[in-house]
């Protein structure tokens, strides 16, 4: 998939990409709920850029939406980016739909296809099936599928090593912690998650075995509500730093951490947070209680996919693959009170050597008890 090149787009594209506000509703009408996209039109093989394109590009989320301060948001971002570096008009040049349960995955697909958009993303791995489905009956339109692989030469498949990232995080956990207790929320029990998981508890054990990881699944990455419970007894039975990777359930997470700050403002507790530096979700006051986050850059692959589709060079049938070594995902250093010049230093060592292939991050269960085994 021409690394060079894409490593060079991915570079200029980091230096470009500037702060961008979320949105907070789509000016797509909802789709009908048809199965069959219908007519569409040619997907512009060869269209060019610039402020005249006629590129359409749009995303459709998954159930967190594009305000939920973590993956679909990232995804937002980066196309508002793109749709602004091109000169593109929101709701005409770029636009996302909204998926408020899964029902809303195949009429929201269809209703961008149906709107004439050249590239469509599927905002996360739960759109696999229905993505598959629209874009095997839309062979002229491309599809972008973040966080899965599905078949089909007008698909781009966008991963990432979350699992690297993950690991990092777990390292800043362990050093961090005062009671030698850990707490990992995942949002649905999956694959994927259990990438996150995975790499986060090899972390933790690379610093000290003998701290304790408390492991919850909330089954849903739109229930702040449940996520807040479950912070509630993780840090009620003496856990002080959770990670979550659980979308919008992880704002949950947030909001009790700076409830008992805020009625204990000499207790420490921690988040990491997930996909975006969410180091603003974790303010309360002077202080912060997030530590860092695990950094996944879905904008900046939104936008490298969707650039090269409109100049022709779309990845149809291809798996991309983000990681440490082009910083696809990274650890944030936005605390800079809590993330010590040694914390950081071990950080980087373990980054280094992992980016060497020294080490293999464990991104299953399995792997992952052959890991802890042979430490």
């Amino acid at each position: 998939m021409l690394k060079t090149n894409r490593l060079l787009l991915l570079i200029a594209l980091l230096f470009t990409a500037g702060i961008i506000l979320s949105a907070c509703g789509s000016s797509n009408d909802e789709g009908s709920g048809e199965e069959s996209g219908g007519e569409t039109s040619d997907s512009g093989e060869n269209q060019e850029g610039g402020e005249d394109s006629d590129f359409k590009v749009g995303m459709v989320t998954d159930v967190g939406g594009v305000d939920d301060k973590s993956f679909n948001q990232s995804a937002w971002e980066g196309l508002q980016a793109f749709g602004e570096e091109n000169g593109l008009e929101e709701g005409e040049g770029f636009d996302y739909a909204q998926s408020e349960s899964d029902a809303d995955f195949m009429p929201n697909l269809n209703s961008l296809v149906r709107a004439d958009y050249d590239l469509v993303f599927g905002i996360g791995f739960k759109l696999t099936d229905a993505l598959s489905k629209v874009a095997g009956q839309n062979p002229d339109t491309h599809f972008a599928l973040v966080d899965a692989v599905a078949e089909g030469d007008n698909i781009a498949n966008i991963t990432f090593k979350e699992h690297q990232g993950s690991f990092l995080v777990g390292v800043a956990a362990a050093m961090k912690t005062e009671s030698d207790k850990v707490g990992f929320v995942g949002g649905e029990n999956s694959e994927l998650i259990k990438k996150f998981e995975s790499g986060f508890r090899a972390g933790v054990a690379s610093v000290n075995p003998d701290i304790e990881v408390d492991v919850q699944y909330a089954e849903s990455f739109g229930a702040p509500d449940k996520g807040k419970v479950i912070a509630s007894n993780m840090y009620n039975s003496g856990v002080d730093v959770i990670y979550h990777s659980s979308g919008a359930t992880g704002n949950g997470v947030f909001a009790q951490a700076k409830d008992i700050k805020k009625n204990d403002p000499s207790k420490n507790v921690w988040v990491i947070g997930v996909d975006r530096d969410q180091y603003e979700e974790g303010a309360i006051g002077d202080e912060n209680v997030t530590l860092t986050s695990m950094v996944k850059r879905v904008d900046i692959a939104v936008q490298e996919v969707a650039a090269q589709s409109m100049n022709g060079e779309f990845p149809g049938g291809e798996v991309l693959e983000f990681g440490l070594e082009d910083e696809g995902v990274s650890v944030a250093k936005t605390n800079e009170e809590a993330m010590t010049d040694e914390m950081l230093e071990e950080i980087d060592n373990w980054k280094q050597k992992i980016i060497d292939g020294e080490m293999e991050v464990p991104s299953t269960e399995e792997d992952l008890e052959a890991y802890l085994d042979s430490l």
